[in-house]
């Protein structure tokens, strides 16, 4: 028997994710467990006044998809119980593993981990932000990059079994203006591999055809136009850029 068809087969609602700041909810498409994000359910933000989270939702999949890398679940617009909305595969994480976390100064480790910064808990005690150092988070930083991501949470990582790393949570990307706000800057000022170089090359040359004309029912042109000069910037320096301008270059909270 064949699969239901994601774009036209039946969308039923299971649940709502409450600790969204806009409406999440999960749902099915035959067996398939979705996560449903309409439209009507955005709240308008004052520093992202253009289109709709579920557009920059989708746009993120389709640069994923150039890079090869499967950092995005598939991602697609469709009709929903609430109208158009953004639908995304759900992924059943590992609770046992941590791709970012805080941990005590002492416990900080000397090896196959990033520090990034340090802080002050609840409790007056110093932490450090740490994330881990791998292939899989070091091509998910050159996506943001990429992506201009404004919200690289902790929690926006999700932890699979067999060790991959999928991003989800991109609706505050694409902008026209630097807003890199990420937990993942173990990298900075090293030179990109030629793996992630090739990747970057692809959306490059990729903006100029057909990823190109589907960004545009998308996004804007400038915000375009943005993407491909940070591919551009990218190309030219071949480094993990570090933090710029004035404002905060972790979101909050990090998780």
């Amino acid at each position: 028997m064949p699969a239901p068809d994601p774009v036209a087969a039946e969308l039923t609602l299971t649940g709502r994710i409450t600790t969204a700041s806009n409406a999440t909810f999960l749902g099915s498409i035959g067996d398939a467990a979705v996560v449903y994000k309409p439209i009507r359910g955005e709240k308008p933000l004052w520093d992202f006044p253009d289109g709709h989270l579920a557009h920059r939702e989708v746009a993120a999949y389709l640069i994923s998809e150039i890079l090869g890398w499967n950092i995005v679940p598939r991602t697609w617009l469709r009709e929903g119980p609430f109208g158009e909305g953004m639908v995304q595969s759900w992924q059943e994480t590992d609770p046992e593993q941590d791709a970012v976390d805080l941990v005590a100064m002492d416990d900080v480790p000397e090896t196959g981990w990033r520090h990034v910064l340090d802080g002050q808990d609840e409790e007056g005690r110093i932490v450090a932000l740490v994330h881990e150092d791998t292939p899989a988070l070091r091509r998910m930083a050159v996506f943001d990059v990429v992506v201009n991501n404004a919200d690289r949470k902790g929690d926006h990582i999700l932890e699979m079994v067999d060790g991959h790393r999928y991003g989800v949570d991109h609706g505050l990307t694409f902008h026209s203006d630097h807003k890199l706000r990420t937990v993942l800057w173990g990298w900075v000022g090293e030179a990109l591999t030629a793996e992630e170089s090739e990747g970057v090359n692809r959306v490059s040359h990729a903006l100029q055809g057909d990823l190109g004309r589907d960004l545009a029912e998308l996004l804007t042109a400038q915000e375009i136009s943005s993407l491909a000069a940070r591919c551009a910037a990218l190309r030219a320096t071949g480094r993990f850029p570090g933090p710029r301008g004035g404002m905060p270059a972790v979101p909050w909270p990090l998780f």
